[in-house]
């Protein structure tokens, strides 16, 4: 690795590195090293990188100095698109760490007329789902030809099927000088495509998911899972634990069967509103609550501090998945559990990723309330 990209940080402001260092960031990640001068050249990218290695502030922190270099304050600059509510919600968070400029949230089901006064003062950074933000752009609410930069988090989710046409829609509405960056843990053909002018930088592989995450199988029948689940809680008693299900509909389900047995937990599915879902991950994020239940699509970037334990009660029909699963734990060096409960179908499926990945599976059973391996 070069000098240059060894102190990335070195070109960001007194102002950012301060602002940094309050939150506990003094090294660059090794993303960050190397994308940090690529953004901060100008260049349209696209990267990959694990989850858990600092795509967020990668392409936040040498947007921010730029924007922070200029004197006019009353420009948009930035456009950052994100496939949820939370992921979108999150990145607002991280860009309020770092700068004192004026950021905005636009995500679709919100008011638009709220979403109008915000838009009047001004943000220099705006953040949002890419429905919305082509709505805000046609309505001419949104002038997007000062723009230096359109952020495609998420970029793989961003384009799929459900969401190509949106997220095409918004790179449509850019100034063609407007530096466009890609980035996501998996980047599939179609990104690439997508993306065919930008740099490509793929990371080295981390090997997060088999270095620092332990990978655990308890076999249980599909009627018998949350039964298993509620034992498996008990007996490991988690410090933060995030349960996906596959299905939205089971989300809740699971979230009732819990809370009847009282056990303390929130759950983010697909009837609750914006505010309750809110509820569900601050509560979570703080530790008042040590079990969030999701969806795949719930919990996609989602980056919470200090997550133990991932507990799959299925696996995902698309591999990318799982991997964006288990990594929601291990994040910032630390290490993690991830548990599937799966029946004998999803057991072979998970010898395959087990083979794919590169992992170890370790069998577990529950037996007189302790976790244990099965005996032979």
């Amino acid at each position: 690795m070069s000098d240059k990209k060894q102190k990335s940080f070195e070109i960001l402001s007194t102002n950012i590195l301060q602002k940094l260092s309050e939150n506990g960031i003094t090294q660059a990640t090794n993303v960050q090293n190397e994308v940090i001068p690529v953004i901060a050249a100008g260049k349209s990218v696209i990267f990959q990188s694990e989850t858990g290695t600092g795509k967020t502030y990668a392409y936040l922190l040498p947007l921010v100095n730029k924007i922070e270099a200029d004197a006019d304050t009353t420009k948009l600059r930035v456009i950052i698109c994100a496939p949820t509510f939370e992921l979108a919600s999150q990145i607002n968070l991280a860009a309020k760490k770092i700068t004192d400029r004026k950021t905005a949230l636009l995500i679709g089901g919100a008011p638009l007329k709220r979403q109008f006064e915000t838009l009047k003062e001004k943000p220099q950074i705006v953040i949002g789902t890419a429905a919305r933000l082509v709505e805000l752009i046609r309505l001419k609410k949104l002038k997007v030809q000062d723009l230096y930069c359109a952020v495609f988090d998420e970029c793989d989710r961003l384009l799929k099927k459900e969401s190509f046409e949106d997220t095409d829609n918004l790179r449509n509405c850019l100034p063609k000088e407007c530096q466009i960056i890609g980035c996501s843990a998996t980047i599939n053909k179609t990104a690439r495509i997508f993306f065919a002018d930008a740099e490509n930088i793929k990371m080295q592989d981390e090997f997060i998911l088999s270095k620092r995450i332990e990978h655990w199988a308890i076999y249980a029948e599909l009627r018998e899972k949350i039964d298993f689940l509620r034992k498996f809680l008990a007996a490991e008693n988690p410090g933060k634990a995030l349960i996906f299900t596959s299905r939205s509909d089971q989300v809740e389900n699971i979230y009732k069967k819990l809370t009847y047995k009282h056990i303390d937990c929130a759950a983010l599915y697909a009837k609750a509103d914006k505010q309750e879902r809110k509820s569900a991950i601050d509560r979570f994020r703080s530790g008042k609550c040590k079990i969030l239940i999701t969806s795949d699509l719930g919990a996609r970037g989602l980056d919470i501090p200090d997550i133990t334990h991932i507990i799959q009660m299925d696996l995902p029909e698309d591999d990318d998945f799982f991997i964006h699963r288990a990594g929601r734990t291990a994040r910032a060096g630390k290490s993690g559990i991830n548990v599937v409960i799966g029946d004998e179908f999803e057991l072979r499926h998970y010898a395959t990723l087990e083979k794919k990945f590169g992992l170890t599976v370790y069998p577990k059973q529950i037996r007189n309330g302790k976790i244990t391996k099965p005996e032979v």
